[in-house]
């Protein structure tokens, strides 16, 4: 009796030892969970850039949310916690996150990567930012590439054991890029000469006009200058006028009233929202960088081409 108290039947050590096997890879996962790289970047499409470059083997996770004004953000308690562990930080550059430097200084001695380096800036035409890199860099193939190129550099150098994942998945997710927009800068070059005009609110798409030959007009530099004075709102009106602009566009992260404000003054047609600084929420229309990419030429050359 003794003996059969102090010793459990075969069938209850069998069920023991099954249920400490069953637990060790949960461990070694949680292990392997903990040891991954993680990386913040400053806003969305960074964030989306680098999931495709880190694949399954490291964590990124953008500070800013889908559809916030990545110019004027202000980093709450919240981020700076979200972001306090990470490894690596990926920034834009080019004066885009001016709030960000900040928030940097606090974190401490986070490694920075700055992910629009090699790319050929263009200047800012007007406002106080007059002279100064267009930071929106992301908005053109050529550009795009150099990005992912950057990122993989960066994490490869942050997570030197997962260098070989991060240039595979670096080189398939540049082919997508092309494949996707190559179509599109190729179409835009058939456009008609009075349809070649890129009118919008804010000048962020002056590599995307660089890039499909395409003229631009704003009617402001950068949200973060405001919404247009008359002198720049009364050009735009002029030149639409007299280029017979047929349309013009707004962003989703700003108001359409202005833009429908000239669209009304000069007979142009308003040609809807296009997605440039931020992504959309999963269920959303742009949810990716390669949707937004996408999404934001098939508008443009669709309305061009009318």
């Amino acid at each position: 009796m003794m003996q059969s108290l102090a010793r459990p039947p075969l069938r209850l050590a069998a069920l023991a030892v099954l249920t400490l096997l069953t637990a060790l890879p949960v461990q070694a996962q949680d292990q392997a969970q903990d040891q991954r790289l993680k990386v913040s970047t400053s806003f969305t499409i960074i964030a989306d850039m680098a999931r495709n470059v880190a694949g399954d083997v490291a964590d990124v996770e953008a500070i800013t949310r889908p559809g916030a004004d990545i110019h004027n953000y202000q980093p709450t308690a919240g981020d700076m916690i979200r972001a306090s562990d990470a490894g690596l930080i990926l920034v834009n550059g080019m004066n885009l996150e001016a709030w960000f430097q900040q928030f940097i200084d606090k974190l401490g001695d986070i490694p920075v990567a700055v992910v629009s380096d090699g790319v050929e800036p263009i200047a800012i035409s007007g406002g106080s930012y007059d002279g100064k890199p267009n930071p929106h860099a992301w908005m053109a193939l050529d550009s795009a590439l150099i990005y992912v190129d950057n990122i993989v550099a960066a994490l490869s150098t942050a997570d030197p054991d997962n260098a070989a994942t991060y240039r595979a998945n670096g080189d398939s997710y540049k082919q997508q890029i092309s494949e996707a927009i190559a179509p599109l800068r190729d179409a835009a070059k058939n456009l008609p000469d009075n349809h070649r005009w890129l009118v919008t609110s804010e000048g962020a798409f002056s590599y995307l006009a660089r890039d499909f030959g395409l003229s631009e007009l704003f009617l402001w530099p950068i949200n973060a200058d405001g919404q247009g004075t008359p002198q720049q709102v009364r050009r735009v009106i002029d030149t639409v006028r007299d280029q017979a602009i047929p349309v013009i566009f707004s962003e989703s992260t700003v108001s359409d009233r202005p833009a429908r404000a000239v669209a009304g003054e000069t007979g142009a047609r308003y040609g809807g929202q296009l997605y440039v600084d931020s992504l959309s929420e999963a269920d959303g229309p742009v949810p990716t960088y390669l949707e937004l990419l996408r999404t934001t030429s098939d508008i443009i050359l669709s309305e061009l081409q009318k």
